[in-house]
């Protein structure tokens, strides 16, 4: 049986401050405006909001927040997807991302799950990499820093590779 993708990690900071890096997502998804870096367009921090994220000519998906549970959980439905690198561009369209947040031992578990992306998708390995890059790097980072990170050395290289 396939599993969606999902990655975990633990951090010493509350959920609560976990909970506020996740809806940065500028933060962390994202970097300086250039053609080459990833942009987001719209609120990431409200119920029903509607968001992008564009790597120009590489990846568009537009999300809409379907949970945001304080200290909790966040969730985002993907609504349309755009990804040049593989046959079927749209793949992401209809999965969700889900961010759950649990106390573990005192720290804060994240657990990341990209539901709908699954190993039989085109995109599943590529994806698997940046989105490990993203929130096993970044997102963590953020979490346990404060430190701005920009999207991962190598993502626009590993796509373009495949195109």
């Amino acid at each position: 049986m396939s599993t969606s993708l999902t990655l975990t990690f633990t951090v010493e900071q509350t959920r609560e401050e976990a909970f506020a890096a996740v809806n940065d997502v500028r933060a962390w998804w994202s970097g300086p405006p250039a053609p080459t870096q990833p942009q987001i367009e719209g609120r990431t921090d409200r119920l029903g909001e509607e968001f992008t994220y564009l790597v120009e000519g590489v990846h568009y998906t537009r999300f809409r927040i379907t949970e945001l549970v304080p200290g909790r959980r966040v969730a985002w439905l993907t609504l349309d997807s755009d990804l040049t690198f593989v046959e079927d561009r749209h793949e992401w369209t209809g999965t969700t991302v889900t961010f759950d947040l649990t106390e573990q031992d005192g720290r804060t578990q994240v657990v990341f799950t990209h539901v709908g992306l699954v190993p039989e998708h085109e995109c599943y390995d590529v994806c698997d990499d940046a989105w490990s890059s993203y929130v096993l790097g970044n997102l963590r980072r953020f979490i346990e820093t404060g430190a701005v990170d920009p999207a991962p050395a190598g993502y626009l290289t590993t796509t373009d590779a495949l195109r």
